[in-house]
């Protein structure tokens, strides 16, 4: 009766996939949602790939995800992946329907799938992913995963442990995940920009994860990301098998060291989290045996998605589009920062505003005083618009960080706020976003271009 319940599903999810391509609607997570109801152990029951690459963790999991598709696709290798669904159980289940046969028998070889963090739970048990890779675990949603610790914790449980640990050894809370695990680590040698005392708000791993003790930093990126030891017990960062060195944000290069060799490749952006992303794949890559120089070569073409980061030109003026992932107090810190690191005078549209849990979320809006909107107040940015639902409450958070209240505008229509900028011929328009506004983000932006080219003709 099982095996009968699993192939209706199978059928089913198929079926409702391909009524959605015929409706000319792309085919997300639903048939997903379809088989696992029909059948909840359709994960255990349906066909996988023998190689199986699964990335979690708080921050640049598509990215990554995106950058190793691309990869093995350059390589000759068709990989499953989730881009078109969600990162949860239904998302991966969709995925895996498009790749097998009626009889639920896998076609293809490899599958890359971003996996949520707390369904890790839901699924590495059932895919048995050969590679699971931790980008970083940093406080997230205060209503999901406010704790990395607790978040960790529910990975660490659910890895099977025959799968191998590809982690960001820079990262303490990340690399200390299932120590049982095979694993290899990746991180960053010291920048010239590192310090040794924490500049940011948030900062989790202050407290050695062995005996207690306090922590010492060599040196710190941003938050807990850096390279620390314990006085007390001896533990330390760990030491990581590919690292990157001389990194050149300006220049766009870096040398990756593995072995006692240095290997140079060219940087998908100008940011340091990418600059992360980049080598992250690049771990994953040598894991998976391909050399260097055929890395190098995959990596030409290759840049950071669109949907992520968008750059025009519109008179004299550069309008870009960055996603910054909503109720996330670190990626939003992360982008601040990156902006207010860029030369020149900006302006910025901030409209990260949940839209679609706005009606059903709890109006917790704490998150914000985790996040440093300190780097916003900097004589170069030179005015800042809150809109959206959240307007007022990033104009008060903006006030309290100490920006001046001549540098901002409030208005509640997203639409409005590109008319409530100045338009300086040099400057940089910064429109950030959240994850559940990309359309509305790219009507913002053509308002601003038309509105710039206007000024500025």
């Amino acid at each position: 009766m099982s095996s009968v319940r699993f192939l209706i599903a199978l059928w089913a999810g198929k079926l409702t996939r391909a009524l959605l391509r015929a409706l000319g609607r792309n085919a997300t997570y639903l048939p997903g949602v379809v088989a696992l109801k029909l059948c909840p152990d359709f994960l255990a029951r349906v066909g996988r790939p023998d190689l199986i690459i699964a990335v979690t963790g708080t921050n640049g999991k598509t990215t990554v995800c995106n950058l190793i598709v691309e990869l093995l696709t350059a390589c000759g290798i068709s990989a499953l992946d989730n881009r078109l669904g969600s990162n949860t159980a239904p998302g991966i289940a969709a995925s895996l329907l498009t790749g097998c046969e009626l009889s639920g028998k896998c076609r293809r070889r490899a599958a890359v799938f971003e996996t949520d963090e707390r369904s890790s739970r839901r699924l590495f048990p059932f895919i048995k992913p050969n590679y699971v890779v931790i980008t970083n675990l940093f406080r997230d949603s205060i209503m999901r995963n406010a704790h990395p610790e607790y978040i960790a914790g529910i990975i660490e449980g659910a890895l099977p442990t025959e799968t191998k640990l590809i982690l960001n050894g820079d990262d303490l809370i990340a690399a200390c995940v299932a120590p049982e695990n095979a694993r290899a680590y990746f991180g960053a040698a010291r920048l010239e920009s590192d310090v040794t005392q924490c500049v940011n708000i948030i900062n989790d791993m202050r407290l050695c994860p062995k005996c207690g003790g306090e922590l010492t930093y060599e040196y710190r990126r941003y938050h807990h990301i850096g390279r620390a030891h314990c006085d007390g017990c001896g533990f330390r960062s760990p030491e990581p098998e590919y690292e990157a060195a001389a990194i050149d944000l300006a220049a766009r290069a870096m040398t990756v060291r593995e072995g006692g060799g240095e290997y140079r490749y060219d940087l998908i952006s100008d940011s340091l989290f990418n600059a992360y992303n980049e080598l992250t794949a690049i771990a994953v890559m040598r894991e998976l045996g391909y050399e260097h120089r055929r890395i190098r070569e995959a990596l030409d073409g290759v840049s950071v998605l669109r949907s992520r980061y968008n750059e025009e030109r519109a008179g004299g003026v550069t309008v870009i589009m960055q996603m910054a992932k909503d109720r996330n107090a670190l990626a939003c810190s992360r982008a601040f920062d990156y902006i207010s690191s860029r030369p020149g005078e900006k302006e910025i549209i901030l409209m990260m505003n949940n839209l679609h849990d706005s009606k059903n979320w709890s109006e917790n809006v704490c998150w914000l005083y985790d996040c440093d909107f300190e780097f916003l107040n900097r004589p170069e940015i030179t005015r800042i618009v809150a809109t959206g639902p959240r307007a007022r409450d990033y104009y008060y958070r903006l006030l309290l960080a100490g920006v001046p209240e001549e540098r901002l505008r409030c208005t509640d229509d997203e639409r409005e706020a590109p008319s409530r900028l100045e338009y300086r011929s040099g400057e940089s328009v910064y429109i950030l976003y959240g994850t559940d506004a990309i359309k509305l983000a790219y009507s913002v932006r053509d308002e601003a271009k038309r509105l710039a080219e206007v000024a500025l003709s």
